[in-house]
């Protein structure tokens, strides 16, 4: 178990690549700038209420695990380019889902309303596509254009498949893969291609990445039944009639009945807090989180039998360490 604060055990996970955290600092922050002043302000705000920064964490501990001599410059444009990606995904997605916080601060738009906060993400995505092409990055910016890509589909996908609530746990999965884990898998994927490791080993170790992403989301699906406030508010996705792994288990396996009482909750009685409440506590009795879980350690556990053909050493320890900082974070 984890006995430190989030950021803190995000200190200590980084400490194998500290140095490169450190650099890669600087490199990101060059690789936003821009000519137009507004620009400007609004990136060096971006840069100062930055997050975990676990995704170009993912790049160097992998570029690290294959080669453990200090990592070349194809590394930390890598890096910069899933961050720069990954800033700009998060942008949009503030107005789309009108959210006006973003890790306890004033969103983008929030501050410069809806259609700059729309630029700058068109901004932060052209310069992280550009990053590989000015240097001729081109397996790199394939890559990443494949995460775009998947992420586009899975949002569309969800939007669909949210209106007609006809969700089974296949295309649950799908959803969640583009969505979440396809960012993830890119991440891994860039860090093993940043240090030219073989197309298998590349392949592989994207493989890794989609499988944490995966383990990653049911994580947060679980903390919407969570009974503390930690993660996102309790009842959130039902609430934004949002299909989860512990929902749809017990969708499929309740009765006519129940199974029609639970989708009627979720279509028309999603703002009503005690209904939200009643269907928490029945995907509990049912057994949804139990199965939700029992998922998320198979995930995990695939994901580290990916990691046991590479050499041991610092990085791998570190990458193992992840796989179980993801599963038992407290948000």
């Amino acid at each position: 178990m984890y006995l430190y604060a989030p950021m803190k055990i995000v200190d200590q996970l980084k400490k194998p690549i500290a140095k490169e955290m450190e650099l890669f600092e600087d490199k990101f922050s060059s690789s936003m700038r821009s000519h137009v002043a507004l620009l400007n302000r609004i990136t060096y705000y971006i840069v100062n209420r930055k997050g975990k920064q676990m995704r170009p964490m993912f790049v160097f501990m992998v570029a690290k695990m294959l080669e453990e001599k200090e990592v070349n410059e194809r590394c930390y444009r890598a890096a910069s380019v899933i961050e720069l990606i990954h800033t700009a995904t998060l942008v949009h997605d503030d107005v789309v889902d009108e959210s006006y916080q973003r890790r306890g601060f004033f969103s983008i738009n929030a501050l410069w309303k809806n259609k700059i906060a729309v630029l700058v993400g068109d901004y932060l995505l052209s310069k992280g596509l550009l990053l590989c092409i000015d240097h001729k990055d081109f397996d790199l910016l394939e890559i990443i254009s494949i995460a775009v890509r998947e992420m586009s589909e899975g949002e569309l996908l969800q939007i669909e498949k949210t209106r007609r609530l006809d969700i089974d746990e296949s295309i649950y999965m799908e959803i969640i893969r583009q969505k979440t884990a396809t960012l993830i898998a890119s991440c891994c994927a860039l860090g093993a291609a940043s240090v030219h490791a073989s197309a298998e080993t590349v392949e592989q170790l994207r493989q890794f990445g989609e499988d944490i992403g995966i383990a990653f989301q049911i994580k947060d699906d679980l903390f919407d039944y969570g009974e503390t406030k930690i993660g996102k508010p309790t009842g959130i996705d039902i609430r934004e009639k949002k299909m989860t792994l512990p929902l749809i288990h017990v969708i499929n396996k309740s009765d006519k009945k129940q199974k029609k009482w639970l989708i009627q909750s979720v279509r028309h009685h999603n703002k009503d807090k005690k209904r939200v409440k009643r269907v928490i506590a029945f995907v509990k009795e049912q057994g949804g989180l139990d199965y939700a879980t029992a998922q998320m350690h198979a995930y995990k556990d695939k994901a580290l039998a990916q990691l046991h053909g590479f050499p041991k050493n610092e990085f791998r320890d570190a990458l193992e360490e992840m796989v179980r900082y993801v599963i038992e974070r407290k948000k």
